[in-house]
């Protein structure tokens, strides 16, 4: 097999077959999401490991219909409606993401370590119709007059506003909404998330359905040339950001992969969680990696179902990246870049053990077909 995709002309071309893209205009990314869900309706989509909910993928989909009706007939949210998630890791934030995206509302999202006056500016250049979010975070966003559906379940509410509508509350009243009843193109808006402002005033950036789709592909084109399918993601990084929403959480949803859901890290409970529920891909930052490498709490736990780690956002060397292969023999270690072209994927476990003497930034990109 060929290791280099450039060409005599210097044009690098990817040494994947080409990626073939829906055609079908007038398709969302929910009705994406789900086109293959009925084959495997009780397979698990999400384990939430900090209260320990699980959701099968045919109860996935009824949960995010509901919401959708929810959304409709008791907010008052309609097509093209913005409407801000401000919330911590859960199963309840892809449900009411995709709740949201299913009726052709956008969602923007918001770091939930954001300040009152850093929630303010994205408000304002958003304008959102509605604000989703949990207790722990409703004082920040009860000054601003939206209104809000909290998270959570009956007993860690605590607010009587009358402007609040309870998760719980929504759905229990919710009819059935068809997911695919809504006209949505892929060339709609679907997202609305904010650059982190490095050189300057965080900007919106739009995200078409087209755009989510075609990550999602383009992340799981391995696991399509090679046939897998219901791998288990443990979901640490958070889900407000590109990385977890779309490279993490729908990549990995439309493959018919589980999500397992984590809120904050800590390292031993990251670890008991992939002992737990057997996770198959772990997909972390650095400083995570250093810790499986160096800490010696990683050998009290059966880590054996890990096949994958990859680590984004900074490069990672050579001397860290072969220690903490030497915890995790059977899986493959490496790093990936996301920034501005969204995905940059990886090649298959042999030629990336092949790869793992070197350190740095890999460029392997699928071409569209």
């Amino acid at each position: 097999m060929e290791k280099s995709g450039y060409g005599r002309d210097g044009i690098y071309r990817s040494l994947r077959p080409p990626l073939f893209y829906p055609k079908d205009e007038n398709l969302s990314m929910v009705s994406f999401l789900f086109r293959n869900s009925s084959s495997y309706p009780e397979k698990p989509a999400f384990f939430d490991a900090d209260n320990g909910e699980t959701l099968s993928f045919s109860q996935f989909k009824s949960m995010v219909s509901r919401i959708s009706h929810g959304l409709i007939h008791q907010m008052g949210i309609k097509k093209n409606d913005v409407v801000l998630i401000f919330a911590p890791n859960s199963v309840q934030f892809p449900l009411s993401f995709f709740g949201v995206i299913a009726i052709g509302a956008i969602a923007t999202t918001v770091n939930p370590m954001y300040t009152v006056s850093e929630l303010s500016k994205q408000i304002k250049d958003c304008k959102p119709k509605l604000i989703i979010t949990s207790p722990e975070l409703f004082d920040k966003v009860n000054r601003f007059n939206l209104p809000i559906l909290l998270l959570g379940h009956p007993g860690n509410s605590n607010s009587n506003n009358s402007g609040v509508v309870r998760f719980t509350e929504l759905v229990g009243k919710a009819g059935y909404f068809d997911l695919d009843k809504t006209v949505i193109k892929q060339t709609d808006t679907a997202a609305l998330l904010y650059s982190s402002g490095t050189t300057g005033v965080s900007k919106g950036v739009v995200l078409t359905h087209r755009n989510f789709i075609s990550a999602a592909l383009m992340v799981t084109s391995d696991q399509e040339l090679a046939g897998e399918m219901h791998n288990v993601y443990l979901c640490i990084l958070p889900m407000f950001h590109v990385f977890g929403l779309a490279v993490i959480m729908y990549a990995q949803l439309q493959r018919g992969n589980a999500i397992v859901s984590m809120a904050k890290f800590d390292l031993e409970t990251l670890l008991k969680n992939v002992d737990k529920y057997r996770v198959s891909h772990l997909w972390i930052v650095p400083p995570i990696v250093l810790a499986l490498a160096k800490n010696p709490v990683v050998k009290k736990y059966n880590l054996m179902s890990i096949k994958q780690i990859g680590s984004g956002a900074a490069p990672l060397g050579k001397d860290l990246m072969e220690d903490c292969a030497k915890n995790f023999p059977q899986a493959v270690v490496m790093q990936v870049i996301f920034d501005v072209c969204f995905y940059l994927e990886y090649w298959n476990e042999g030629y990336w053990r092949e790869l793992l003497h070197r350190s740095g930034t890999f460029i392997l990109c699928a071409p569209k077909g």
